[in-house]
């Protein structure tokens, strides 16, 4: 399985052989259970379908109760598909993270942004404001200046940035490293920050 599902719980940091301090996330990552398989010939592709974190029967619709009963397992809140699997998995299997990963290798964490809503370009792309606070620009510190060209082009280009909404993106974070696994509660250790406010979901990937 080429990753796994999982739940942000927060940061912390511990401290390496060398006494160096490293900023690192907690994540709880089961169980996941093996919901679905899909096979060329029945879907017209090869993946495998896991759900993780449960959720309440009567939350649940009559048509993923069927579903999740299928597999043998409680309704889950989040599915997510993995395509072309390298192993073969039948319904109801449980993944184990310790199975999956190993402490020292790389890993990139999928997650959505934190959603900051509607900000100016100063909050959302770093800009420095136009002028100083001399000159009588008593409203020019946080404006993103002029925008475009008079008779060329005529026309403001697509992509130029300006204010508008910022976060709640889907964000992936390369070559995290696995500093540690804690398989009795579920847990696993990466370094560095991780998308997303705590409790949001992630994936794993190797």
């Amino acid at each position: 399985m080429p990753g796994i599902i999982g739940k942000k719980v927060g940061m912390t940091s511990i401290f390496d052989e060398n006494g160096k301090n490293i900023a690192c996330t907690l994540i709880v990552t089961g169980p996941n259970v093996v919901t679905q398989v899909k096979t060329p010939e029945t879907d017209g592709y090869s993946a495998v379908q896991i759900g993780f974190d449960e959720k309440k029967e009567k939350r649940t619709s009559a048509a993923l109760k069927g579903h999740f009963a299928k597999a043998g397992t409680t309704p889950k809140r989040k599915l997510i598909e993995f395509r072309n699997p390298e192993a073969e998995y039948s319904l109801g299997d449980t993944l184990k993270m310790e199975e999956i990963f190993a402490e020292g290798e790389f890993v990139d964490i999928i997650g959505t942004s934190k959603g900051k809503g509607f900000q100016g370009v100063v909050k959302r792309h770093g800009f420095g404001g136009v002028g100083q606070s001399t000159h009588g620009q008593h409203n020019r510190l946080r404006a993103p200046g002029a925008i475009g060209a008079c008779a060329t082009p005529s026309r403001v280009f697509k992509g130029l940035r300006m204010a508008g909404r910022t976060g709640g993106k889907r964000v992936t974070v390369q070559n995290l490293t696995v500093l540690k696994l804690y398989p009795e509660e579920n847990l696993i250790l990466v370094s560095g920050a991780v998308p997303g406010a705590k409790n949001s979901y992630v994936i794993i990937e190797k």
